[in-house]
């Protein structure tokens, strides 16, 4: 193991809120462009692919403090970071970001579309303003950028995954707005997923339930108990477990999974 990897592995550790540590680096060297990549899932997501050996692009919208204090803790964790400030909600933020990437870099091995936005309503009095709001982010650049990822993608061992939701299958109170898009979003990622197959690119979904450390204690005490009990595992999942199946979709050995959508929820889906 090199000084830098022996550095990642070690300091990684420091961080254990976030438990970026990566049992193998065999994305060392991969570019890897993280949306949303400055709080919550997009965070340790970003943390994991760091510690696994990639030079980590942070792309973020608006919140300047989160971004400067995400990229010192993963730096000072041994990652190679860099932050990309760009509103990919919007036809033009997804486009420009993609085309920055193209002219520092050359190419782009891994992308995670994290990023999402989320106004609750009622579903039968929705803020149509603010969902399609949230649908322009979740689709993002999967969908604004769609031209150009099959030429930005390394060719034979690109890999795209997109965080999508188990709110596209069971009605969660507030959410049909984001549970819309993020359908949406995994009806597109097969889409991708056959076009980009023939260029060797794998584009994947994960499907992520509500998870202890994300929003969960703000739940009602009775919800939040049915729950646990319904999940197989006895516990709500964890960004953390979401991250570490994101992190194995983008390695090599996952090149046979096209157009698949994991669920990562505890086994709360099962019952």
């Amino acid at each position: 193991m090199t000084d830098a990897a022996a550095k990642v592995t070690t300091r990684a550790g420091a961080h254990s809120a976030d438990r970026s540590d990566a049992p193998s680096l065999t994305l060392s060297g991969s570019v890897a462009l993280v949306t949303g990549a400055t709080s919550g899932l997009g965070r340790t997501i970003a943390g994991k692919l760091a510690a696994a050996g990639c030079e980590v692009l942070l792309n973020y919208a608006h919140d300047d403090h989160a971004a400067r204090d995400t990229e010192r803790q993963l730096a000072e964790a041994g990652g190679k970071v860099r932050l990309m400030r760009a509103d990919i909600g919007t036809p033009l933020g997804a486009v420009r970001l993609l085309d920055d990437i193209r002219r520092t870099h050359g190419r782009l091995d891994v992308l995670v579309h994290s990023a999402a936005s989320f106004h609750p309503a009622p579903t039968t009095a929705p803020h149509i303003g603010k969902s399609l709001r949230d649908g322009a982010v979740t689709l993002g650049p999967l969908l604004y950028g769609a031209s150009r990822l099959g030429e930005l993608m390394t060719a034979g061992a690109g890999r795209i995954v997109a965080i999508s939701s188990t709110g596209t299958h069971a009605v969660v109170p507030g959410y049909a707005g984001t549970a819309m898009a993020k359908a949406a979003l995994e009806t597109l990622v097969r889409y991708l997923a056959v076009e980009l197959a023939g260029r060797g690119i794998a584009v994947n979904a994960v499907a992520a339930g509500k998870l202890a450390d994300l929003g969960a204690d703000a739940l009602p005490a009775i919800v939040r108990e049915q729950l646990v009990r319904r999940s197989a595992t006895g516990h709500l999942a964890t960004r953390d477990e979401v991250a570490d199946v994101v992190s194995l979709l983008c390695r090599p050995e996952a090149g046979g999974l096209h157009g698949q959508v994991l669920t990562v929820d505890g086994g709360a889906t099962l019952r």
